[in-house]
């Protein structure tokens, strides 16, 4: 796949472009039907099948004290976005020129000139330009003097809900691993940067990789059984999120206990992929105490993945 890093700076041509634009936090399972639906008509007109997406996030940029928890870091989303067949992934810098454009200005740079679109697919949300006045009838009632069709779908319903990133992240939020999974179409997981920790889980007997993650959408406190995917490899983990309030940590951390791995990872990537949630975090009496329930979390984790 193809990533044009900044699409406004492009001069590349595609043949026969089927585009799609958003955001597509956390490509659910609403979003995945969008892009099948994208390269499905690519292939039938033998042509290129494009995604057109915003980094960072339009909500994020406009006001980052109430931006939305991120399930997915762009690293992640263009990931998935060429599993799915996709040929080219659009990158689109948004900043304050392009919160200004004007929806006929979107259309006509981006869509028509940046992107040569001759088939434009978007979901039943789908808003753009100045006070995202941009929609589907402005799409439709201009599409044919730009040179492109337009083609609407609508919301997917799954389990009486309508799939979308809010109701994922409120999942998240609550640490419902199954119901995430079933609007998402995959396990969900976080992606991030091992970093230096205080030593104490080694002190104890389960060192742990310390995890900042790359997004902001992390799972409820808790333990969780979980695996730890780390330069095309996977290793069953135990997970903390929490506060260690037998430590007396001050902030949430993010703390992966990799079973039988005894390499030094700091400054590494990792992502870390949750299959369930054991138990809620809670404080100990003593650091002995601790390290038994722990033995019995990592006992648990054998357990799963020998299942």
């Amino acid at each position: 796949m193809d990533i044009i890093k900044d699409v406004r700076g492009t001069t590349a041509e595609y043949p026969h472009v089927v585009l799609t634009i958003g955001s597509f936090d956390g490509l659910h399972l609403g979003h995945r039907s969008i892009v099948e639906d994208v390269v499905r008509n690519a292939r039938e007109r033998q042509g290129t099948a494009a995604v057109l997406t915003m980094n960072p996030h339009p909500r994020e940029f406009f006001s980052r004290e109430h931006a939305p928890n991120l399930l997915t870091c762009l690293k992640k989303k263009l990931s998935i976005l060429e599993e799915l067949g996709v040929d080219v992934a659009f990158v689109l810098r948004f900043d304050r020129e392009v919160a200004d454009l004007e929806p006929m200005s979107f259309v006509e740079e981006i869509i028509r000139d940046r992107c040569r679109t001759e088939m434009l697919v978007v979901g039943h949300d789908c808003r753009f330009g100045k006070g995202a006045q941009g929609d589907f009838q402005l799409l439709e009632r201009v599409g044919p003097s730009q040179g492109f069709t337009v083609k609407q779908l609508p919301p997917l319903i799954v389990e009486a809900e309508r799939v979308s990133s809010t109701l994922i992240r409120e999942r998240v939020l609550q640490g419902d691993l199954d119901g995430i999974e079933v609007l998402l179409g995959r396990k969900y997981s976080i992606q991030g940067e091992v970093i230096k920790g205080r030593g104490v889980g080694a002190q104890i007997g389960f060192a742990t990789a310390n995890v900042q993650p790359l997004h902001s959408a992390v799972p409820a406190q808790g333990v969780y059984v979980a695996e730890v995917l780390m330069e095309g490899h996977r290793y069953p983990a135990a997970v903390n999120i929490g506060i260690a309030p037998t430590i007396r940590h001050d902030d949430v951390t993010i703390e992966a206990h990799i079973l039988d791995f005894a390499e030094d990872v700091l400054g590494r990537e990792i992502e870390v992929v949750f299959h369930r949630r054991i138990r809620a975090e809670k404080k100990f009496p003593n650091r002995e105490a601790l390290s038994a329930q722990i033995a019995d979390d990592v006992g648990t984790v054998r357990e799963y993945f020998e299942s």
